[in-house]
């Protein structure tokens, strides 16, 4: 495994032999309050990412033992001028888009809070793993702003628009085994081991083929709200970048020779 540092707050660890990257949250001391500059670090790792293919699996995680992340940097904006804010408004929001926008299958690993930017955060992933101990919710209207970095779009899309509005109008926090029953969550796990399955489940998506998963990805992500004729042409468009891959012909070469796939991810 190696590492490599984004800054102070963020960490990018390679798991060179299964292809999966872990994006680590590490601003323990603020429970991974994020600030301007852990932005920035988010927006820089994310781009390492996007261009290692290597890489076909991230999962995000945090060093906090009690939170995943607990959102904006609230301190930080205490002491900001209008102008100020307005200044780091894209500074943040291309972090919540860098995390959405990776090409690959993300899985967030959650635990603790997660709350706010936090949760938003784990919303941009594909997947999320929750231990136990997850507390989730979008909470920005109590302190006089709105979910912003995605919450607005990507609650609905999960849970549909009138649980997503109860969610956001209150700004209530949600507890895990509730969470998951609304499908906040996608699996509950014992306390402690969402890093661990999360990493798992990561590991069994990265031993597909690198092809098939960036284009399966774009389909899904693209076909969102479309309906039903539209949503087949992107799907039909993902597939021709699959059907004459290199990736497509060793995947049923292997499978006709009882063997596991070298995907040469082309």
């Amino acid at each position: 495994m190696s590492e490599e540092r984004f800054g102070e707050f963020v960490l990018v660890r390679r798991h060179e032999q299964g292809h999966v990257a872990e994006l680590v949250l590490d601003r323990p001391k603020a429970m991974n309050a994020v600030s301007t500059e852990m932005a920035r670090s988010l927006t820089g790792a994310c781009t390492a990412l996007g261009e290692d293919r290597d890489v076909r699996a991230v999962v995000l995680t945090s060093t906090h033992e009690r939170a995943f992340c607990v959102g904006a940097d609230l301190k930080e904006r205490n002491s900001f001028s209008d102008a100020d804010l307005l200044r780091q408004r894209p500074v943040t929001r291309a972090a919540y888009t860098g995390v959405l926008e990776l090409l690959v299958p993300t899985v967030a690993a959650v635990h603790g809070f997660a709350l706010g930017g936090g949760f938003e955060l784990a919303l941009a992933c594909d997947v999320i793993v929750a231990d136990r101990t997850a507390v989730v919710g979008l909470p920005e209207v109590s302190v006089g702003v709105i979910p912003g970095g995605g919450g607005t779009q990507l609650l609905p899309r999960r849970v549909g628009a009138a649980r997503a509005a109860e969610l956001i109008f209150s700004a209530r926090r949600v507890e895990a085994v509730e969470a998951a029953e609304l499908g906040l969550v996608d699996q509950l796990v014992d306390e402690g081991r969402d890093r661990e399955e999360a990493l798992a489940l990561a590991g069994r998506i990265a031993g597909n083929s690198p092809v098939g998963l960036r284009a399966a990805k774009q389909a899904l992500r693209l076909g969102q709200g479309l309906d039903l004729r539209a949503g087949l042409e992107v799907e039909d468009a993902a597939w021709r970048t699959t059907a004459f891959s290199g990736d497509r012909a060793e995947g049923v070469a292997a499978f006709n020779e009882r063997r596991k796939p070298q995907w040469p991810g082309e």
